[in-house]
């Protein structure tokens, strides 16, 4: 097992602001603030980041019935995370005197809040213990570390018992190795945003798929969620986790060939690279990925072992969510952040982030070119009503993996909302950059005047722009599709439920736009469609309860696979997901919030409701369904359950489709499994 877990630079850095300062939520709640968080902050989080046209009772039921829902704490976003109260827990006070001050999102290179809430309990002792951060730790006793994580992580710890990682049977000798024959495939994530599956590569055709079976589950250890993309390749399964650990788990049998520790939840897929050279130990394939506190790595994909990693953004709120794109010995790597979580701070000055995309040498990790979304950087353009000042233009954060267009050495990427106001022409807009140069070629902006932060879910922030919203992001990749004449059409989805069809060949000239669901914050196209050929696959989240106090009408909803003709932007059908939800299930929902991915004669998605669903190409016909929720043993011993999916979606290579379950944020389902089907022999 290889670990990492350092940066060069940030202990002398951080000590110099190893000074009392309150947490920002810590100052809002005593503010007062906490009563009005609306469920937008549900989206940033995580990205800003279906019978036939059925409409369920149960939606009706829920509509008429409920009323506004708000949230009274952020502890609340982590759906998996077990009853902690934090505001009386021992780690509070010494987190407030130790930390804070540097973990404001203030200081370069030092991961806000946010993020350490979302780490590992065993990486943030280890960081105070002997790691980046034992420098300014030399003062705690062992106890306020284990104190400390436990405030961060809303983990008990037993007296440290459960910082010792729980490691994976590993393959033995007799197992069979590496399969050096069957290589990488260009598909998916990482190496075509189409995520489509040809039959020469999928091993899966439509009158198999009602066979499809569980062969074999593996279930995190302590994580109540699962969205790395995983990587099918050389007979073993790629895949990250929440705790950090990356892992190669034999396709057969689940075994694991090797871990890599990285210094955080690594919630990009793993892509691996491609070369004309045959793969051997002498010319082994590298895996790259990216963890949330935005620290991109390179490992050998044979040993696990580290080749080179580097941190993508200094700032304190970015983080690395989409899959970098491989072409040609390069990785074109976005960058998104949360700096609108430390805007909800009365005081806090927003916004000093921009998204950007960086050109890496996928064999050293030279950074060969930065294209920032949005050029110019923020400055002062107005003071709140308290005096606070406010930067911008700010925001534009990339959510989604790169496409790249090799015939025009492009890539394409799609921005989110800005972050404060006035806005600007580059947020919620799809963008092509030079692929050599790193320059922009041209910008068309899908939604003008969206500025919006999570101090717009507070009562009378001053920090929340005028804008306030309405947070429409780009967060689904972009799908280049060649047409008939050899003509090609640029494909995108949007969370106010249209998919627009953009032409290449003229600076991105709207070709045709057709909306498909009804959209909202919680709504639309969140993470991912599929083209196969001109045959397009739209999914569509389009939640009733919105979590931000308002609940929409179910009858306007269309949760659920549709399909579209690339060619002129008819609906070819929908299969609008009929609500399956028990009553007690609060964090059940019908929609499709995460990629899919379709072979020849069929489309697979996982959806909020827990259940992965296989739909008919001609028709939108449901050929097959599992629920991936019960509770299972996997091959690792540990028993676990799947849950809602969102982000990564499934990966169809070799007759197997491997697929993770489980969301337990944002107020979706938890749970922790990646989950191996195939067709018994």
């Amino acid at each position: 097992m290889q670990s990492y877990l350092s940066d060069a630079g940030l202990g002398g850095r951080v000590a110099r602001c190893f000074v009392p300062r309150l947490y920002w939520l810590g100052r809002i709640i005593a503010m007062e603030f906490r009563v009005a968080i609306r469920a937008k902050f549900l989206i940033v989080l995580s990205f800003m980041i279906s019978g036939c046209d059925q409409h369920s009772s149960e939606d009706t039921a829920i509509f008429e019935s409920a009323g506004p829902e708000l949230l009274a704490s952020t502890d609340d976003m982590q759906t998996g995370a077990a009853d902690f109260d934090r505001s009386t827990h021992p780690g509070k006070g010494l987190y407030e005197e130790n930390c804070s001050g540097c973990h404001d999102g203030t200081v370069s290179r030092a991961p806000h809040f946010s993020w350490l809430e979302m780490m590992n309990a065993s990486a943030v002792y280890q960081a105070m213990n002997d790691g980046v951060m034992s420098v300014q730790a030399e003062a705690l006793t062992d106890e306020d570390k284990i104190l400390v994580t436990e405030y961060l992580t809303r983990t008990k710890l037993q007296g440290g018992a459960a910082l010792q990682a729980i490691e994976p049977p590993m393959c033995t000798d007799s197992d069979s190795g590496f399969d050096f024959s069957s290589p990488a495939q260009a598909v998916n994530w990482g190496h075509d945003t189409n995520r489509y599956s040809p039959s020469t590569v999928a091993g899966l055709t439509g009158p198999e798929i009602p066979n499809l079976q569980l062969k074999w589950s593996f279930v995190f250890p302590d994580a109540f969620r699962a969205r790395s993309q995983p990587t099918i390749a050389m007979g073993t399964v790629f895949v990250g986790s929440q705790d950090g650990r990356v892992y190669a788990l034999d396709l057969e049998t689940g075994c694991a060939r090797w871990t890599f520790s990285a210094s955080a939840e690594v919630r990009t897929g793993i892509v691996l690279s491609l070369s004309e050279t045959p793969i051997s130990k002498d010319n082994p394939p590298l895996a790259y990925f990216g963890d949330i506190i935005a620290r991109l790595y390179a490992v050998n994909a044979l040993t696990g072992e580290l080749v080179w990693s580097l941190k993508a953004d200094e700032h304190p709120s970015a983080t690395l969510t989409a899959t970098p794109a491989f072409y040609e010995g390069k990785l074109f790597v976005p960058v998104s952040s949360l700096e609108v979580i430390p805007a909800a701070d009365p005081e806090y000055e927003c916004c000093t982030f921009r998204g950007s995309v960086l050109a890496v040498d996928g064999t050293n990790g030279s950074v060969q070119w930065r294209h920032y979304t949005i050029p110019e950087e923020p400055s002062e353009t107005s003071r709140t009503s308290i005096g606070t000042r406010v930067l911008s233009p700010s925001g534009a954060p990339v959510w989604s993996s790169p496409t790249v267009d090799r015939k025009r050495g492009l890539i394409y990427v799609g921005t989110g909302e800005n972050y404060s106001s006035p806005t600007d022409g580059n947020s919620d807009a799809v963008v092509a950059i030079d692929m050599a140069t790193g320059t922009r070629v041209w910008t068309r902006q899908s939604t003008s005047g969206d500025a919006w932060n999570v101090a717009c879910m507070m009562a009378d922030n001053p920090n929340c722009p005028p804008e306030d919203g309405p947070d429409f992001d780009h967060g689904s990749s972009i799908l280049l599709v060649e047409l008939e004449r050899n003509k090609d059409i640029l494909l995108a989805g949007h969370k106010n439920g249209t998919v627009y069809a953009l032409d290449p060949d003229n600076k991105a000239q709207l070709v045709w736009a057709t909306d498909v669901g009804r959209g909202s914050i919680q709504g639309g196209v969140h993470f991912g469609m599929s083209a196969a050929d001109t045959l397009l696959y739209v999914p569509i989240n389009d939640m009733n309860n919105t979590r931000n106090g308002d609940y929409l009408d179910p009858e306007e909803a269309r949760p659920g696979m549709h399909s579209i003709d690339a060619s002129t932007g008819k609906l070819l059908w929908s299969n609008v997901q009929s609500n399956v939800c028990f009553e007690e299930d609060e964090f059940c929902d019908p929609g499709i919030s995460s990629a899919v991915t379709s072979i020849p004669g069929a489309v697979f998605a996982g959806h909020l409701d827990g259940f992965v669903r296989a739909y008919a190409s001609e028709n939108g016909k449901l050929l097959w369904e599992f629920d991936t929720r019960p509770e299972r043993i996997g091959v690792n011993g540990i028993t676990g359950h799947g849950g809602s999916m969102s982000g990564a979606g499934p990966a169809i290579v070799d007759g197997h489709v491997v697929i993770n379950s489980g969301y337990g944020l944002y107020n979706h389902e938890p749970g922790n499994l990646l989950m191996v089907f195939a067709v018994p022999k």
